[in-house]
């Protein structure tokens, strides 16, 4: 039946799709884009009849032409269709031989007669990367960002004799980062959504639903193509206007400026966030005051005073440096191959070879680039060295930095021996001077092994919650920095080590990262303290790395001789959101299983505890973990988060948090590529204490439920059941040992309680109190602001609480003990109540009885039951919640499940 099925939806899909309406189709343009067109054109059933593209070059065919070549559609490749701006007749005559009903012209850049552009039923339509009619000309990318246009996208509109002029069938815009290049802009949004939108546009044609939309006049722009010649920067500009033009002319033509009389062009500029680290004054023709050669790169002034930074630097030789190296002397001396490192130099000069194939050989001093490679050709070399050498992280701008093939090897092998990576990590400190030690805390990005601003420029102050003083300045990391880290992990996971290495081997990293972690355990906790407002407690990653290959022969055999095993396998690129109560151990609670089974991994800690996160990340880099394969982004929940929820090379969501969020997240995901999801969310937990308990224990032990961590505990009992008869007494305890606890600094060791993370938090508990109160609860104690600086809450006692009360329903997540009155004995009538909920985290009991304690949890719906302790956690005991408290286990083998995927395989021998 269920073949049965799928085959009806199989035939209801194909006919469907038959019966749309098609079009014969001419593709008259060239490269990936117009390639990527023209196939998704022919996948949607329409009939490409002629490719019309650009000769070979250096015997190389387009890739347009490569694919059309391959199906077997016809291919002209014309040098010209006009001589003297007339056309040439036997061009347009074989053009017109193959009857197109459309001209489509996907990154069309030779001029087409308009007796080709007018002759189809239909006409033509083409690409123009702008949002028409404003950029006309064939560099309105650059000048978009130029400009510093807020917006950019493109046009799809039907080709008139002007230039760009034709009406418009369809325009898509998305919004310009403040870091943007034209190859983000490209890869990000004009390159993917264009595919779709020309695809769309000829469909829309064939329907005969496609709008001509007259372009406006006003607003029109006009600007020529950039070139070198006339890329030169104007240095006597504010910063942002230096930044725009460098980036929008990176990668091509490139901006140029001249340093000691030498034209250099300037490439990877960004605003610079914060204060620029010490360096050596260079001086800048036309600058308002000298550069600054600093270990992230050359910073520039604007005559505002605002700076940029500037990572590369191209001499006019071609030789491309990193601008940090500038004043460095010399060549680093060249290393001795081995005789394996020889042999795979060889396999190396052989793919240079193939790429370069209008030279006769690859000598040591052959420069890549003045022997004729393109942008285009780098690519190649990148993943065709990757693809001989697996696990060899290679960029394609390490080939910009090592132009010649001596150059490429002595790269290729000191990245192959690992002898590059201890220099690469550059960190630049936020540092205070607190709890008698210095405090040294990354504040930027953490992405693909490397610390840097967020591509935006923008920052944030996180907060000391208790003074409420300003700690350091953090990035504020945007959706383009979510989609470079996620790249980075990609790239991580497919083509480095870490997904294939042996998980011993794994597991040794890991373990001297834990060994890190606890030789930095004081400065971790002092940090946390400061960051979140907890009292310092050490956390450890180690113990839980263990085999995720497994493999188990089938218990079944039948006459087949089959032979049935399971083996399981890292998911791919996971993310992990935590929270800002438990900022360090929510990141090792979950980080560890992910990384563990041979994930890579992109984390987002809170916004408002960012700062443990960061040094976790500088500490992995120190472990030797490879680039790419930890990548940690601080910001907002809004737009970080949700595009993490979003992305589509993400396998695995990891959440802890608020049920709200953790739904939106969850639709998220399913609606993105239906990525796993595992959710530790809201609780209410119950503790039922009954009066046969030990009182002196069930009265520390139900503050610690309640009060430990300021309340700010996901597993926090957020209900108390007490036996009518020890009702009082039990409260009485209870207020006479809240007398006696200190508030205070964290830092201090006498102190019991300290802030609550940050102030809205704290005003949200206020108003919760004040709903307890109006509802008819009666507060015992507590319930206001201490009045003193700082975020803190006095600890506080609710009693008289009834089951409809919202104080009896939501979570307070803060030091709220709310306590009910069960009559004696009514334990079948106390479990109904403790289990009115729909959240189901944690419980807990207090009792002496053996039996009641067994009955009673095992009809406890929660996914932890204390009894006769609470709030300890066993990191080999799985941990997760039940209905609206999420799904889904952190610590223990279950945990490591929830980052491994479970493959079948059935060999018949």
């Amino acid at each position: 039946m269920l073949w049965t099925a799928s085959q009806v939806l199989r035939k209801f899909s194909t006919s469907s799709n038959y019966y749309q309406n098609k079009l014969k189709l001419a593709i008259i343009g060239q490269s990936l884009f117009g390639q990527e067109v023209y196939s998704n054109l022919r996948k949607q059933g329409h009939k490409v009849v002629g490719v019309f593209t650009v000769p070979d070059k250096d015997g190389k065919a387009d890739p347009l032409a490569v694919a059309a070549e391959k199906d077997g559609t016809p291919v002209f490749k014309f040098p010209r269709w006009r001589v003297k701006g007339k056309p040439i007749p036997e061009v347009v005559e074989a053009y017109k031989a193959v009857g197109a009903e459309l001209n489509v012209m996907p990154f069309c850049s030779q001029f087409i007669p308009m007796n080709v552009i007018d002759d189809p039923k239909h006409g033509s339509i083409i690409y123009h990367p702008s949002i028409l009619p404003l950029h006309r000309g064939a560099s309105a990318i650059n000048w978009t960002l130029i400009h510093g246009d807020k917006k950019a996208g493109f046009s799809v509109f039907w080709a008139d004799d002007g230039l760009d002029t034709g009406p418009i069938l369809l325009q898509r815009e998305c919004a310009v980062e403040p870091n943007d290049t034209v190859d983000t802009l490209y890869n990000r949004f004009l390159f993917p959504e264009g595919i779709k939108a020309m695809v769309e546009s000829v469909q829309l044609i064939a329907d005969g639903k496609a709008p001509r939309i007259p372009q406006s006049e006003e607003g029109a722009t006009y600007e020529g193509i950039q070139k070198k010649s006339n890329a030169k920067v104007n240095m006597a500009q504010p910063a942002e206007a230096i930044h725009n033009w460098i980036r929008g002319h990176d990668k091509v033509p490139g901006a140029t400026t001249v340093i000691d009389g030498l034209t250099v062009t300037l490439y990877g500029s960004s605003m610079l966030g914060g204060s620029a680290p010490a360096g050596q004054p260079l001086e800048i023709e036309g600058a308002s005051q000298p550069g600054l050669v600093t270990k992230n790169g050359l910073v520039l002034y604007g005559t505002d005073g605002k700076a940029l930074l500037v990572k590369n630097l191209q001499f006019e030789d071609g030789k491309m440096i990193s601008a940090a190296k500038y004043f460095s002397s010399g060549e680093s001396s060249s290393v001795e191959l081995t005789d394996d490192e020889k042999k795979i130099a060889e396999e190396i000069r052989n793919i240079w070879k193939g790429i370069l194939s209008n030279v006769p050989a690859v000598e040591d001093t052959t420069d890549f680039f003045k022997s004729g490679a393109a942008s285009m050709d780098v690519v190649r070399l990148v993943e065709e060295v990757k693809q001989k050498c697996a696990g060899i992280q290679l960029q394609t701008e390490d080939v910009y930095m090592a132009t010649t093939f001596q150059d490429f090897i002595q790269m290729f092998v000191r990245r192959l021996r690992g002898e590059d990576q201890e220099e690469e990590l550059v960190v630049d400190y936020a540092t205070k001077e607190i709890n008698n030690m210095t405090l040294k805390m990354p504040y930027q990005c953490f992405i693909n092994g490397n610390f840097e601003d967020a591509e935006n420029g923008k920052v944030y102050d996180t907060i000391n919650p208790t003074d409420g003083s300003v700690i350091c300045k953090v990035a504020y990391a945007s959706v383009g920095d979510v989609d470079r880290a996620v790249a980075a992990a990609k790239e991580a996971f497919y083509e480095g080590p870490w997904g294939r290495m042996n998980p011993r081997d794994r597991g040794t990293m890991l373990f001297k990262l834990a060994d890190l972690m606890e030789e930095h355990e004081e400065e971790l906790a002092t940090i946390e303290s400061i960051d979140s407002g907890a009292v310092p407690s050490g956390t450890s990653l180690a113990g839980v790395t263990r085999s995720t290959a497994r493999r188990s022969p089938s218990t079944k055999r039948g006459p087949n001789r089959n032979l049935t095993f399971t083996k399981r396998e890292p998911i791919g690129v996971c993310a992990i959101i935590i929270p800002w109560n438990y900022p360090l151990m929510m990141l090792a609670w979950k980080s560890a299983a992910c990384l563990a089974a041979g994930n890579t991994l992109v984390l987002k800690p809170a916004q408002v505890t960012p700062l443990t996160a960061l040094k976790f990340a500088e500490l992995s880099a120190k472990a030797g973990i490879p680039k790419g394969v930890i990548n940690i982004l601080p910001g907002s929940g809004g737009m970080v988060g949700q595009r993490l929820s979003d992305h589509p090379d993400i396998r695995k969501l990891g959440f802890t948090g608020s049920t709200p969020i953790g739904k939106q997240i969850m639709k998220s995901c399913a609606l993105s590529n239906l990525k796993k999801v595992s959710l530790e969310l809201g609780g209410k937990s119950p503790l039922i204490i009954f009066s046969d308990c030990d009182m002196d224990k069930a009265v520390r032990m139900g503050m610690s439920s309640v009060y430990f961590n300021k309340g700010e505990n996901c597993i926090a009992a957020g209900r108390l059941f007490v036996e009518e008869s020890i009702h009082d007494e039990y409260i009485s305890r209870v207020v006479e040992e809240l007398k006696k606890m200190k508030i205070g600094d964290p830092l201090d060791r006498s102190t019991d309680h300290g802030p609550q993370n940050h102030k809205a938090h704290m005003v949200k508990l206020l108003e919760y109190c004040e709903v307890g109160l109006k509802e008819g609860a009666t507060l015992v104690y507590g319930g206001k602001q201490v009045d003193r600086p700082g975020f803190f809450m006095e600890p506080t006692v609710f009693t008289g609480v009834e089951d409809h009360m919202f104080i009896a329903k939501e979570e307070s997540f803060g030091p709220i003990m709310v306590v009910s009155k069960f009559k004696d004995g009514d334990v079948d009538g106390v479990l109904r109540r403790a289990n009115d909920t729909e959240y189901g985290l944690a419980s807990g009991v207090f009792t002496r009885d053996i039996n009641k304690a067994m009955y009673v949890s095992e009809r406890l719906d929660a996914g932890t039951v204390f009894v006769n302790t609470y709030n300890k956690t066993d990191v080999a005991s799985p941990f997760g919640g039940f209905k609206q408290s999420g799904f889904g286990k952190d610590l223990g083998e279950d945990a490591l499940l929830e980052y491994l995927k479970t493959k079948a395989i059935t060999v018949e021998y």
